[in-house]
């Protein structure tokens, strides 16, 4: 899309002499105090709140804390502080013209001196012939790889520098100085000097959410850095081509394989490189109809089952904290009332924008591009995503969400033919979802956590055999069906399994779901099929209740169930308490017929 369009428009000629001004400097004081007072007040109370903490030491043994045992937060916990400290203190400066300067000189000051922006977990550009982290448990501080963080600290940094320049400027020259230089050799540098960080998507093309967030942050540092406009040009035009590659992963209908919660750092950042382009080159550069783009910005709105509840497949948090103010702007630009009111519902406060990872440029937009009027919201329907073989049906009281896809997709669990289901817009049927990310998530261990495999997501167990992982591992005949969806998933088990058809059936209506399953194996095997459910089951003859669902299932069964504490606290914020797996195990035979039937509870009929 880019490249075809830099093609026959150079990037030199589109872009506007004027300089880049995305948000009111600190001097533009009509801007900052009609800011509205609720917004003020919760600004000046952070700033005020991480004023009586101080900048934490981010030491070598933090980082190292990673491939000793696993631990992210021993880094995390203090980088993260230390940006989110700052952007606040920026902020009250930016609020109160005589505030004192000295935390935001001294999380600049701090953050400049840090041997690596890189987060301990992303200390290695994941390339065939790139060391492994025992390799290489430190950063060194000549050889900057660009990460998500890294960028985003060059995108806080820039930000910081430009709202308060004369001030900072005022106490000394150095400090804008300094963070230039920094930026330079951290991010542009690195950015223009080479092709092989694997998010680039030359020596690797399974990219990610890494690819457009970075992108957004690195077009942000590169706009407001003091270079000359060739140089600006060069780097604007690699980074369309290297969104280009990203573009090219991307489903046509949109549809993001991490999740509805990584739309914030994928469809939302491809918004935010939009915006920067559109701005940077007086609206020449304008994508905004491109049905491609129109189906990533639109996949929040296609994911939502209600309520602020998500279809959760892959790596996703079923209540995920999007970005509102975000979706708000996609609608406006594409005309999509929904999605501009969708946005206006999530939008939030300020802090929440510093909450997970501090993104500093989002908060400002929260602050400077108002709440909407009341716009309508129509009710949600029925969805096919085709490419991301996602299916999500409405009828009466119930919703299902049932999937499709490959076992290598991003942020994968090995999910394939899994499905939800939801009564009055509450979920009954689960999927766990995410957990606290450690060492364990990314690497070969992935699948030795729970949450992640196929013994713990709505699918049967063939010979005791979970699926496996790899793109390889896929559905195969899927069909679309008016009340639900059909695929064969007997390839996702593996060799040992024994598979040769392992047919399921979804289909909802007004009474309630059916799971239809034929399996077919090569030779006898016991096949056991998993539910997990967000209430206590209570068992009876053939069947059992959980919260608003009654289930019924064949004879022979045996059924077991395991509560399944919730200790993890990124999982817990999604389902407080407990989780129960049901197990209804077969003897073993060579071809199973099975319906599980999921109706109102008997008692609410």
């Amino acid at each position: 899309m880019f490249s075809e369009y830099l093609s026959s428009h150079p990037m030199p000629s589109l872009l506007s002499d004027a300089p880049y001004r995305p948000y009111p400097a600190a001097e533009d004081r009509g801007a900052w105090t009609s800011l509205p007072p609720p917004l003020i007040s919760e600004l000046r109370q952070m700033a005020q709140d991480f004023h009586a903490q101080p900048y934490p030491m981010r030491l070598a043994s933090g980082f190292l804390a990673f491939v000793e045992n696993g631990s992210r937060k021993a880094d995390e916990e203090p980088y993260f502080f230390r940006r989110r400290k700052l952007c606040a203190a920026v902020l009250q400066c930016c609020l109160d013209e005589k505030a004192p300067l000295r935390d935001v000189i001294d999380g600049v000051w701090c953050v400049c001196e840090e041997s690596s922006w890189v987060i301990s977990a992303h200390n290695v550009n994941a390339v065939p012939g790139a060391p492994a982290p025992a390799e290489y448990p430190l950063p060194d501080p000549d050889r900057p790889y660009i990460d998500l963080f890294s960028a985003q600290t060059g995108m806080i940094l820039s930000l910081a520098v430009y709202l308060l320049h004369q001030r900072l400027n005022a106490v000394s020259p150095m400090i804008a100085e300094r963070v230039q230089r920094e930026i330079r050799l951290r991010i542009l540098a690195p950015f223009m000097g080479t092709d092989d960080f694997w998010w680039m998507g030359v020596r690797r093309k399974d990219l990610c959410n890494w690819t457009p967030w970075i992108i957004s942050n690195v077009m942000r540092c590169a706009c407001l850095y003091p270079m000359e406009k060739e140089s600006r040009a060069a780097l604007l035009d690699k980074a369309c081509r290297i969104l280009d590659r990203w573009l090219a992963v991307v489903p046509r209908d949109g549809g993001c394989d991490e999740g509805a919660g990584y739309w914030n750092m994928a469809g939302g950042a491809l918004l935010d490189c939009l915006q920067i382009l559109e701005t940077v080159t007086h609206g020449k550069m304008a994508f905004w109809q491109a049905e491609k783009v129109k189906n990533i910005l639109m996949f929040p709105l296609k994911a939502e089952i209600g309520g602020g509840w998500f279809l959760n497949f892959a790596d996703c948090d079923a209540k995920p904290a999007l970005s509102g103010e975000r979706l708000q702007y996609a609608g406006e630009r594409m005309n999509a009332p929904s999605l501009i009111a969708m946005g206006s519902r999530f939008r939030g406060g300020p802090a929440r924008q510093l909450e997970d990872v501090p993104h500093f440029s989002r908060l400002l937009d929260l602050l400077f591009h108002p709440a909407p009027d009341a716009q309508p919201e129509e009710k949600p329907g029925d969805v096919w995503l085709p490419d991301l073989q996602v299916r999500i049906v409405r009828r009466g009281m119930f919703t299902l969400c049932c999937k499709g896809g490959h076992n290598g997709e991003n942020h994968n669990h090995n999910d394939v033919g899994s499905f939800m289901l939801y009564a009055d817009g509450e979920p009954q049927i689960v999927d766990a979802g995410n957990m606290t990310y450690t060492a364990k998530t990314f690497s070969s261990q992935r699948y030795t956590l729970w949450n992640v495999r196929s013994a713990y997501h709505n699918l049967p167990l063939i010979g005791g055999c979970e699926q496996q992982p790899g793109r390889e591992c896929a559905a195969r005949d899927v069909r679309f069906l008016p009340d639900g969806l059909s695929l064969d998933i007997a390839k996702t088990y593996g060799q040992n399994a024994g598979a040769l058809r392992a047919q399921r059936e979804a289909r909802l209506s007004e009474n309630g779901l059916a799971i239809l399953d034929t399996i077919q194996l090569k030779e006898k095997k016991p096949v056991a099929w998993v539910f997990m459910l967000r209430h206590r089951p209570a068992f009876f003859l053939g069947g059992f209740s959980s919260g608003a669902i009654r289930a019924e299932y064949p004879a022979g069964l045996h059924a077991e169930a395991e509560e399944i504490p919730i200790g993890d606290p990124r999982m817990a914020r999604n389902f407080p308490g407990s989780l129960w797996r049901v197990t209804l195990s077969a003897p073993a035979e060579q071809a199973f017929k099975m319906a599980f039937l999921f109706r109102r509870k008997a008692e609410d009929a």
